[in-house]
């Protein structure tokens, strides 16, 4: 499709969708005809997207027009082809690039005044960059073979039964340090990086696995209530600090974890979702502005949440003015990883010569615990040294906020157009190989619950690639490390 080659000759030719004594797979394939419909509406939603930025759009130079709606078209590919194939149980790489559309493409699109405050070469440029990640990426996926493993880790089953039952209350510590993190300081500064990536690995783990029991019709209605419950929680205690992402991240999991059960779409419960998130997306912008333009983050209590989202709500279905919405763009400059990448593109290597991957420097310190080393650099360390580096902020600013750069502007800071193309490649081979090497796993072996992992870390676009790796490396530890205990120590 679209000049993209077939699945390599070496991979195995899909098994029946009832193979595997009716378990299901990471790799399980759905039916033909829920591939198709699904390829059909993913098309026509594509097609819609395109045609509405096509005329609406607020570009200041034609170009950026075709630019983003490149960036579009090369975003949403991996997944139609992914719908066509009706192969993999995981779209990893999929969910990954789709990513693409709400961090580079729409800012561009809808000349977000951050954007605008650049020269049109600058945005062409940064977009050509964008663009270059994402064709080296897609070639990559498309044609590097990946055959499944065979051997005993890859094809049994680790949790069942009590297992499965006892995981699923690890939703209860993500719910707790959702909470915790919003509200309180209780967490140390220095542990906030390994809390968060243990809490939000099990908890996702959790969540899949509880949603999936669901969608076989093994939860009771109690625990579907209390799973209920905990997902409303985390998602609304999580938006109240104006970050759509881990909210959505949620959602997509109970989703993934409830298809993979069922083998159907809860319609009514998308239906339910998609359209609160626009609109709190779309009032995202106007609360930003009005709540982070003195303190850098919302400072809301808990009885304060009811009349918080009701003025969000407002902003979503009246956005103010554009002025008025724009009020403490300084903050509003990290949001946005194209204006980001616009300001990196306009400093590098002219003004600011390219890092040459000190940035990377930090990544092998993430897989040693602080217990260890008290002296490892901080978690996000890679990230103060580029905000420090393009003066976006002091050292001393790197105490209390951190701005998101993510892997795409990291790999533009230290090896330019080359680091672009390097980072494509690399992130197209680790999700090729393992959703390959997983492709005929049991969703509840440990490469299953790996990729169950790997899919909530493919939304975290706004981390460098050390505090990608290192928060995965964590979490995957933790979340693996549950259920090898019980079936070796417990069970």
């Amino acid at each position: 499709m679209n000049g993209l080659p077939p699945p390599a000759p070496d991979e195995p030719s899909p098994r029946p969708e009832n193979s595997g004594g009716g378990k299901a797979t990471a790799g399980t394939p759905v039916s033909r005809r829920s591939g198709r419909q699904l390829f059909q509406f993913g098309l026509s939603a594509g097609v819609a997207i395109m045609l509405y930025y096509a005329v609406t759009a607020k570009v200041q130079d034609p170009l950026h027009l075709y630019l983003g709606e490149g960036i579009i078209a090369l975003s949403i590919l991996p997944g139609l082809r992914w719908a066509k194939q009706a192969r993999y149980g995981l779209p990893l790489f999929e969910m990954f690039m789709l990513t693409n559309i709400s961090t580079y493409a729409i800012p561009m699109l809808s000349a977000q005044q951050e954007i605008t405050g650049y020269d049109a070469d600058t945005v062409t440029k940064s977009a050509l960059a964008v663009l270059l990640f994402q064709i080296v990426a897609n070639v990559t996926f498309a044609y590097l073979p990946a055959r499944p493993k065979n051997g005993k880790m890859w094809r049994e089953e680790v949790i069942s039964g009590g297992a499965s039952r006892f995981l699923g209350y690890g939703m209860i510590l993500t719910t707790i340090y959702t909470i915790v993190v919003q509200f309180t300081d209780w967490i140390p500064g220095d542990l906030t990086g390994i809390v968060r990536a243990v809490c939000y690995g099990l908890g996702m783990l959790a969540t899949f696995i509880q949603a999936r029991r669901w969608g076989q019709g093994e939860l009771p209605y109690y625990d579907k209530g209390i799973f209920l419950t905990q997902v409303i929680v985390q998602v609304v205690f999580s938006w109240a600090a104006l970050f759509l992402v881990q909210g959505i991240t949620i959602l997509m999991i109970a989703l993934l974890g409830f298809v993979s059960g069922s083998r159907r779409i809860p319609i009514l419960a998308v239906c339910i979702a998609l359209p609160i998130t626009a609109l709190f997306h779309n009032g995202k912008s106007a609360m930003r502005a009005k709540y982070w333009a003195q303190s850098g983050a919302p400072q809301v209590g808990i009885t304060d949440l009811p009349g918080f989202f009701g003025e969000w709500i407002q902003d979503g279905l009246h956005p103010p003015e554009e002025d008025a919405s724009r009020k403490g763009s300084a903050i509003l400059q990290r949001t946005s990883l194209m204006q980001i990448m616009c300001l990196v593109v306009a400093n590098s290597p002219d003004k600011k010569p390219f890092l040459n991957g000190e940035t990377y420097i930090d990544l092998p310190a993430q897989f040693i615990p602080r217990f260890f080393w008290p002296g490892k650099p901080r978690v996000h360390e890679s990230t103060y040294r580029m905000a420090i580096y393009y003066g976006l902020q002091s050292e001393e600013d790197t105490m209390s906020t951190t701005i998101g750069f993510g892997t795409l502007t990291e790999a533009y800071v230290n090896f330019g157009f080359f680091g672009m193309a390097a980072i494509g490649f690399f992130f197209a081979f680790l999700f090729r190989k393992i959703s390959g090497w997983a492709s005929e796993s049991p969703m509840l072996s440990y490469p299953g619950m790996f990729m169950v992992i790997l899919m909530a870390w493919s939304f975290q676009t706004e981390l460098p690639l050390s505090d990608w790796i290192g928060s995965l490396y964590q979490a995957t530890v933790v979340a693996l490390g549950v259920p090898f205990a019980w079936r070796n120590f417990l069970g």
